[in-house]
């Protein structure tokens, strides 16, 4: 007898991706959108200093709350690693956009 290696078995629930190559839809263009939206303002909550403060002997202007929070929420709830991938990237963006504009919280 000869051995055979046992193929690894994708049965179609667990297919993101069907044979034809048609995407599954997991959740509405509203929750999309849901999302965005809150990703966007979690991106440009800052806490900003009148004065900077000195952290490690490099000074600090303000601290990215929202992103902290934001990276949080993401990996929880996000099921998949590319949607995370896609949140965490749009997440950092709008929060480095956000540094350069008068949006946050001034102390």
């Amino acid at each position: 007898m000869t051995s055979r290696r046992a193929k690894k078995r994708t049965y179609a629930r667990n297919r993101i991706v069907s044979r034809r190559g048609n995407e599954k839809l997991f959740e509405t263009d509203g929750q999309y959108f849901l999302k965005l939206v809150l990703v966007i303002l979690l991106g440009t909550l800052w806490l900003k200093f009148g004065t900077p403060i000195s952290i490690l002997g490099v000074p600090t202007l303000g601290v990215p709350v929202g992103m902290l929070f934001g990276l949080l929420l993401v990996s929880k709830f996000e099921k998949y690693q590319y949607d995370r991938k896609i949140w965490y990237a749009m997440l950092v963006l709008v929060t480095i956009v956000s540094y350069f504009l008068p949006a946050g919280i001034l102390i």
